[in-house]
């Protein structure tokens, strides 16, 4: 079950989660970090990802923030995916999102849909 986020309400959501994950490819192999993402001006700030991080998103500037379900998470069981376009900045990230979901797998019983969302 997927239910789409508008994208100026990731903050919103942003506070039912916990820990993140960065995902960059190297164009090969997907590169997964654990990362604490701030909302600054519409675009994630991901603090000090590394240098794999930082190579990969300067070559392959797409990105996905992750965060999984948590016992913050109201339904439970629903994980926020943030696609976006990623620049270094420093040592950090910026990604600007670009699509934004909750996602569980369809036929789960984890709990009652999101208000609004497809039940």
């Amino acid at each position: 079950m997927s239910i789409p986020v508008q994208l100026d309400s990731i903050a919103a959501q942003l506070q039912r989660f916990a820990t993140a994950y960065l995902l960059t490819t190297s164009g090969e192999k997907v590169k997964a970090v654990a990362a604490a993402p701030v909302l600054e001006d519409g675009r994630l700030r991901v603090g000090g990802p590394g240098r794999g991080s930082l190579a990969n998103a300067g070559a392959h500037p797409d990105v996905t923030l992750m965060w999984p379900p948590t016992e913050r998470t109201e339904p439970a069981g629903f994980t926020l995916l943030v696609d976006g376009t990623a620049e270094a900045d420093g040592e950090d990230l910026l990604v600007t999102p670009t699509w934004a979901v909750l996602h569980r797998p369809a036929g789960s019983d984890h709990g009652p849909a999101v208000p609004g969302g497809c039940g």
